[in-house]
C-alpha cells in the first residue's frame, strides 16, 4: 500500500528532488509551493509514477494556508508523512546592517510557516496514533555564524520545535525527525543574495558542495526505518566543510 507524503517547497530543490524520489519509491504525493508552473511542471514529470495532489500558497501566509489545507479532499487527508521543507535566507549582513522586511521574510516561512502546516497535520496523525514530521533544519541553527544573526535564529527555532514535537507527540506514536544540512548547492544563494547569481556561484568555489539528491536520499532512507525506529536527529556535511565557518576549498 502507498503512503502519502505531504512536501513544502517543492518547486525546486531539496523538496523537488525528494518529491521525485518518492514518487519512484511508494509514495503519493501532495506537493505545495508558491510557484504553481513550477509545480505544474513537476506534476508532469511524476505523472504515472504516483498519485499527485498540487497545492499552490504561500506557507507564510496564515490564511491562504489554512484556506488552501482545508480544502484537501479526504481521499488525501491519511497523511503519512508531512516534510516541511520551505524556507528562506535574505541577505548576508551585519544586524545592524540588516533589513527588518528579510528579517520578517525568513521568520514568516522558516518558523510560522512550519508551524503553520504542522497545525493542520498534527491532528490528522494524532487520530491515526501514526505519522512523521520530517523538518528541515540546517547546520545554522546548530551554530551561529558572522552575519548570519537572523537567519540562524529562525534555523535555531526550527530546532527547538523539532525537539519539542518530539517530546510532545511522543505519546501518540508520532515520529519527528530533523535533518540538519550544511551546504547544499540549490537556489539557496541566489535568494540570499536577491539573484545575484556570479555572488551565490562563489559560495560554492572550490569546493563539492551537498546537492538536493543528497538530502532526498536521506530523507527517503529516515522516513522507510522500521516502525520501531525513528532517526530524530541528523546532521549532514559535504566533506569540504567541518563547521559553519570551516570549509577546505581547494
Amino acid at each position: 500500500m502507498r503512503k502519502l507524503a505531504l512536501i513544502t517547497g517543492a518547486t525546486s530543490g531539496i523538496g523537488r528532488a525528494t518529491a521525485l524520489l518518492l514518487a519512484n519509491n511508494n509514495f503519493n504525493l501532495i506537493i505545495c509551493g508558491r510557484r504553481k508552473e513550477l509545480l505544474d511542471s513537476l506534476e508532469e514529470e511524476i505523472n504515472g509514477k504516483a498519485e499527485v495532489l498540487k497545492l499552490t500558497f504561500d506557507v507564510s501566509d496564515r490564511n491562504q494556508t489554512e484556506d488552501t489545507l482545508n480544502s484537501i479532499p479526504e481521499d488525501f487527508k491519511n497523511i503519512d508523512v508531512l516534510i516541511n521543507n520551505a524556507g528562506n535566507a535574505h541577505g548576508l549582513s551585519p544586524i545592524q546592517d540588516g533589513h527588518i522586511e528579510d528579517w520578517e521574510k525568513m521568520i514568516d516561512i522558516n518558523v510560522k510557516g512550519l508551524l503553520y502546516v504542522s497545525k493542520f497535520c498534527m491532528p490528522l496523525m494524532i487520530e491515526r496514533q501514526q505519522g512523521h514530521i520530517i523538518n528541515l533544519g540546517s547546520i545554522a541553527g546548530k551554530e551561529t555564524y558572522p552575519n548570519g544573526n537572523v537567519y540562524c535564529a529562525s534555523k535555531f527555532a526550527v530546532d527547538a520545535l523539532s525537539k519539542s514535537m518530539l517530546m510532545d507527540l511522543n505519546k501518540f506514536g508520532i515520529k519527528v525527525s530533523e535533518i540538519n544540512p550544511g551546504m547544499v548547492e540549490t537556489e539557496f544563494s541566489k535568494v540570499r543574495f536577491k539573484g545575484d547569481e556570479e555572488r551565490a556561484k562563489n559560495v560554492y568555489n572550490g569546493l563539492e558542495p551537498l546537492t538536493a539528491h543528497d538530502i532526498a536520499d536521506i530523507i527517503l532512507f529516515i522516513i522507510t526505518r522500521p516502525r520501531h525506529v525513528n532517526i530524530s536527529e541528523l546532521m549532514v556535511l559535504p566533506t569540504a566543510q567541518a563547521s559553519a565557518t570551516i570549509v577546505n576549498r581547494k
